[in-house]
């Protein structure tokens, strides 16, 4: 349980809340490169941390993010025409390039000097991963940006699938570290079967133990934390566990354990406090499925599940199109789709999850691990302005991997996970 100070410390990014200045010292995935591909295209309105910017590709295919709303009268850049490697101002016709600049002024008369003083806030981006990546931070603070863990290289094979949900961002990153959930809520797409490790094809995920009560330890990194989920495995039970091994890199990303085709990872990215865009990531591996694959193996496509907001066609209103008939066949939640389960469970919390009055059991280990983690580095960020991950030195995130396989009782995780952190170096 955490006192209503503790949650609001964990949940709020808006203005000047610790948590949401953490999360403005890294670098943010504000949107999909596939939302701002085309040059000259539609402005895109980019929601983060509580705040609203535009981001547009211009003639040149030059990417710019500047904030949303015009400096001269305040309207919106978001309809503003986006042409001759500049947007332009609907209301007067003052345009911008990416970098901020006013390079045009219609109103005003030829050759003014309001021009050449007029600046409006641009931000740094790359593009990287299958995101674009911004500082929204002060200038004066911001580090280099260095690959994800779930994209250590420029061409790693990458399938994302994104929702924007309405949940806070802390408990639906509570779902991504919550090994013992997955047992009971994906029981029907994460099925027990005889193999070697976890196994995928485009049916289901198959995993080797029957084990819906995991072990779990934890152990707090520089970077955020791992833990192991410890199951008794179909073979060798007297003798070995099956291991997954998930790490939490603070504050965005969820490396969760693999299977033998590709790594799984996850994104979770606030829009508001009551709000966040929620994305599923596979790479990497022997056989990565592309984008498409991804989401309709997932059920998330946009224009089929999901609207042109990434907004799914599953709402309270509609029960989440469950088909009660599907569970009396067998499936367990009568929802199509891992992540769509999932949001049910997140929503259903309501925008901000009561956790004063929450009853946690010896499988949440790790749900109390982030909670503790968060909080205290959200008070740490109030007194002293350190943001965790963010201090030097920097931890390498593309050397950071999650871990699962049946292992002899013998070993400790802990140097499992070393090892496969050595190897990514």
């Amino acid at each position: 349980m955490l006192t209503p100070e503790e949650n609001d410390l964990l949940c709020r990014v808006e203005n000047d809340a610790p948590m949401g200045q953490l999360m403005r010292r890294h670098w943010v995935p504000v949107c999909l490169i596939e939302e701002v591909e085309e040059p000259d295209g539609t402005p895109l309105l980019v929601e983060a941390l509580g705040r609203r910017y535009v981001a547009f590709r211009d003639s040149n295919g030059d990417l710019g993010l500047l904030d949303e709303l015009c400096p001269h009268r305040r309207a919106s850049l978001i309809y503003g025409r986006n042409e001759e490697a500049g947007l332009r101002c609907l209301y007067h016709g003052w345009k911008f390039d990416v970098k901020g600049r006013c390079v045009a002024m219609s109103s005003e008369p030829e050759g003014s000097p309001l021009q050449g003083k007029v600046r409006h806030r641009s931000y740094d981006t790359v593009e990287w991963g299958g995101f674009v990546w911004a500082w929204l931070g002060e200038a004066d603070e911001k580090y280099p940006f260095q690959p994800p863990a779930f994209a250590p290289t420029e061409d790693t094979p990458i399938a994302i699938l994104k929702v924007r949900i309405p949940a806070n961002w802390a408990q639906i990153t509570e779902g991504q570290i919550d090994s013992a959930h997955s047992s009971s809520l994906h029981s029907s797409d994460m099925v027990p079967a005889r193999v070697k490790g976890a196994a995928a094809d485009d049916k289901s995920w198959y995993r080797p133990s029957t084990d819906r009560s995991p072990r779990m330890q934890t152990q707090t990194t520089d970077y955020g934390f791992h833990y192991a989920a410890i199951r008794t495995p179909m073979k060798n039970a007297a003798t070995h566990n099956y291991l997954r091994i998930t790490e939490y890199i603070a504050p965005f990303t969820s490396l969760i354990p693999p299977n033998s085709s590709y790594n799984v990872a996850t994104v979770i990215v606030p829009i508001d406090d009551e709000t966040s865009h929620f994305h599923f990531i596979a790479w990497g591996g022997q056989d990565c499925p592309s984008t498409e694959d991804w989401r309709k193996f997932n059920h998330v496509q946009k224009g089929i599940h999901l609207d042109d907001r990434w907004v799914s066609r599953r709402q309270p209103e509609n029960r989440f199109l469950q088909d009660r008939q599907a569970m009396k066949l067998g499936n367990f939640t009568g929802v199509k789709g891992i992540p769509n389960q999932d949001i049910v469970m997140w929503v259903s919390m309501g925008p901000i999850v009561d956790r004063t009055n929450d009853i946690l059991g010896a499988s949440d280990l790790a749900i109390v691990e982030f909670r503790r983690l968060m909080v205290d580095a959200a008070r740490r960020m109030a007194e002293d302005g350190s943001a965790l991950g963010a201090t030097e030195p920097r931890p390498r995130h593309a050397a950071i991997a999650s871990r699962e396989g049946v292992f002899s009782k013998d070993l400790d995780w802990r140097t499992l996970s070393d090892a496969a952190t050595k190897a990514a170096e």
